[in-house]
């Protein structure tokens, strides 16, 4: 179905809400397309907008609700029509679009095992979603205390009325200078008093805007490839708002008062009274000053070797092993790590902004950013509370600079600089597995061959560190967070602090100090501290249960299993193996012998005894392969409610040191 106009017949095409749920006549609301200036969605109450989308960016309407795994969006621009409609991919996904009588738009699909209709989505949300919700020249975002709030250089016209909206009026004219902030990620104003040029580039229309005082912002009217073109707004700014994180955005600037330079009369004067005081302390200040001086040069003088040592950390370990498998040391000059200053980092994160920021795990924040050459960046800094600390930072460093491979993260480069140690990775625009896998409205989005790729890609990257790059390395903390997503949904296995390096022909090591995720670690690993490339099997069995199932291995399923493993294996022995699937999957879309296979091989990987899992190579042939005869699997670890927190450790000096899980579940049955 269409949204939008036919211009040969001069038919409007939109959709139209009932009186009432038991009065099909056509209600008060009506959604459709709006072209003014650049097309856009909006719902209508009578002629009123009720909610909107932002414009067109080329692949979506910025600041709607948006799933690339359910269904297509097609924009049509043309002399015969201008029109809008959704594709449903290869799957027949039978899906509906209602306004219902109180304004309210919802996208249901049809889900074939329930036989009933599952929400993907409905806006708008009750707050930043409603139309000019706090007024002109305001900002709605649900991540600030208020939600509704001024923009910079803007005040309420009446402190009287305590509701909003309400009038944001200019502080100051533009006659003392002006400059523009940069809003990333946000749905831009409404396109009422708007002025548009498609030739222009951002620099000639921040150039002109700044030379009219009616001009309050500016963007770039086309999104696609990066930008271009120029859009200008004149007056009040209406429905600038801030979308939630799954929703897209864009790029607004806002034009704001320039600081102010003081009054300069004023300032002569405090010099004058002030100097004589100063100048009787003269010598001593020099003397401190100088002394402070020094103590700073040793300080950078400490940084730099510092930075030093972990590159030459990183040179010289892989010298050795390059030595050790007769590669020789002539590779070993791409090692190098890049060193970015601490000035590039705040620039590229708007000085390490809440608005920029995209998560906290154990090592501390991460922020997204954007480098001076556009390459979109996540940065990771090292927290000062953060258990992990220089050791781990390094240790991630030496690790990752040398491995390349399409489901690693890539590490661009790190900033050892005023006591900050922070990592600058690639940007994963759909941040991480477990955001998807246990939300249940997320998890819809995860469709068998996404979940089939994903597990594929893991065991791909986990075979190339256990098997073909020129280090062999031990992970110890794989899990769902530690798996990043691309644009895609392709994964890649991030953070390394915890790995630890094998070279030659060593096959074991043995720690007192462990570290990793409990639900992930291997029994040998969390009661002995003995680790091998069968910890790491142990871990990815873990997560391709809990890949195919959406459950946390950590959650009690029923009173026989105090985990998913035990929960799984129950299943198994009963030859119900298939009631593991995620309910969301549609069953036309799953081959229930591929669903077998793929438990089968989860459980293999997840055997008490390290001997009798597979490694990697062998893992990745099994699910490969439809006609390899599997062997049966053994009863898996920490089933029949054993617990790894009850267990006694086999070397009571061993300290413990656990990554953080971001969330918890608890089920609760009725007795």
């Amino acid at each position: 179905m269409k949204l939008g106009w036919d211009l040969k017949t001069g038919l409007k095409r939109y959709l139209s809400s009932w009186e009432s749920a038991d009065d099909p006549s056509p209600g008060k609301f009506t959604y459709g397309l709006d072209i003014q200036v650049s097309p856009k969605l909006c719902t209508f109450n009578g002629s009123a907008k009720y909610t909107c989308t932002g414009q067109w960016n080329g692949a979506a309407f910025v600041a709607a609700p948006y799933s690339n795994f359910l269904y297509d969006q097609v924009l049509v621009e043309n002399k015969d029509e201008i029109s809008f409609r959704y594709e449903s991919y290869n799957s027949p996904n039978i899906m509906i679009l209602t306004v219902n009588p109180s304004g309210l738009l919802t996208r249901l699909i049809w889900n074939e095992r329930s036989t009933a209709w599952d929400l993907v989505f409905s806006v708008p949300d009750g707050y930043c979603g409603n139309y000019g919700h706090c007024g002109p020249n305001s900002i709605c975002s649900l991540d600030q205390t208020p939600i509704c709030q001024c923009l910079r250089g803007f005040k309420l016209k009446s402190q009287n009325n305590q509701t909003w909206p309400r009038k944001c009026e200019r502080s100051s004219d533009c006659k003392s200078g002006d400059q523009f902030i940069k809003l990333d990620d946000f749905k831009a104003p409404d396109l009422l008093e708007v002025s548009l040029n498609d030739s222009m580039n951002l620099n000639q229309c921040q150039a002109k805007c700044l030379k009219n005082c009616s001009c309050r912002a500016y963007a770039n009217s086309k999104l696609t490839g990066g930008g271009s073109g120029c859009l200008m707004w004149f007056g009040d700014l209406i429905d600038l708002r801030k979308p939630i994180s799954n929703f897209t955005g864009q790029s607004v600037y806002i034009r704001v008062p320039a600081p102010e330079q003081g009054n300069k009369k004023l300032l002569w004067i405090i010099v004058v009274l002030v100097l004589p005081v100063v100048l009787l302390p003269s010598f001593y200040i020099f003397r401190r000053r100088r002394r402070k001086h020094k103590e700073k040069e040793n300080m950078e003088a400490n940084w730099d070797l510092l930075a030093f040592d972990i590159n030459m950390s990183i040179t010289t370990r892989t010298n050795e092993l390059c030595e050790a498998d007769g590669e020789g040391n002539d590779k070993s000059k791409d090692s190098w790590l890049p060193l970015f200053s601490l000035a590039s980092v705040s620039a590229a994160t708007e000085n390490f902004s809440t608005q920029c920021k995209l998560g906290e795990g154990g090592f501390g924040p991460v922020y997204k950013g954007r480098l001076l050459n556009g390459q979109e960046v996540a940065v990771k800094r090292l927290s000062n509370q953060s258990g992990q600390g220089l050791t781990e930072f390094k240790n991630e460093m030496m690790l990752i600079a040398k491995l390349q491979h399409r489901h690693l993260v890539r590490l661009f480069g790190c900033c050892i600089e005023q006591g900050e140690n922070i990592l600058i990775y690639e940007y994963m625009p759909n941040k991480s597995l477990d955001v998807f896998l246990f939300d249940p409205k997320k998890k819809r989005l995860l469709g068998w061959q996404a979940r089939v790729r994903i597990i594929e890609g893991i065991a791909q990257g986990l075979l190339y560190l256990h098997q073909y790059s020129r280090l062999r390395i031990i992970h110890r903390d794989l899990k769902a967070s530690n798996i990043l997503l691309d644009s895609d949904m392709n994964p890649k296995i991030s953070d390394f602090g915890m790995a630890r390096i094998f070279g030659g022909d060593e096959l074991q090591g043995n720690t007192k100090r462990i570290v990793g995720t409990y639900g992930y670690m291997s029994p040998e690993y969390a009661l002995e501290g003995l680790y091998s490339i069968k910890s790491d099997v142990f871990s990815f069995g873990v997560l391709m249960l809990e890949t195919l199932s959406s459950k946390r291995n950590t959650g009690v399923y029923n009173s026989d299993s105090s985990n998913l493993l035990g929960y799984a294996w129950g299943l198994w022995k009963d030859d119900r193996a298939h009631e593991l699937m995620d309910p969301v999957i549609k069953q036309d879309e799953v081959s229930l012998p591929m669903l077998i296979r793929y438990i089968n091989v989860a459980l293999l990987c997840v055997q008490e005894n390290a001997a009798d899992r597979p490694i990697m190579s062998d893992v990745i042939s099994m699910i490969e392969s439809e006609h390899l005869n599997l062997p049966s699997p053994k009863e898996p670890a920490f089933t029949n409610s054993k617990n790894v927190n009850n267990s006694s450790h086999s070397n009571s000096g061993t300290s413990q040191f656990y990554s953080v899980n971001d969330l918890t579940v608890s089920l609760i049955y009725p007795r």
